[in-house]
């Protein structure tokens, strides 16, 4: 494995296990959601944003991990343009993970889940 700083190491774990658990919660609420209001004028919009936010969390896992995947292939280091992009990925993995758990709260106070 290209040699990676354990902090940076851990942060990606962390990320991903982020990651998974709010696209777990998303699931979760969407299936709420659906099950307690139905597909209505007034549920839809929210469904819809819970299915992007599913989405946009499933691109970031995705992306996150491979890239950790081929930097922990790359010897004997991984190349310049690889760790930058790893960097700006971690960046955009935070990003999504506080827009999307401001969604999921949004979504459960506008269905009174809270």
């Amino acid at each position: 494995m290209a040699k990676l700083p354990s902090e940076t190491k851990a942060t990606i774990l962390n990320l991903l296990g982020q990651l998974a658990e709010l696209i777990d919660e998303a699931a979760a609420t969407e299936s709420i959601i659906a099950q307690q209001f139905g597909e209505t004028e007034i549920t839809i919009s929210t469904l819809d944003d819970l299915l992007n936010v599913r989405e946009r969390l499933r691109d970031s896992y995705t992306r996150l991990s491979t890239i950790f995947l081929n930097i922990s292939e790359s010897q004997p280091r991984a190349s310049a343009a690889m760790l930058n992009l790893l960097y700006q990925t971690i960046e955009n993995s935070e990003a999504a993970i506080a827009a999307s758990d401001a969604t999921i709260q949004e979504a459960k106070r506008d269905m009174d889940l809270l």
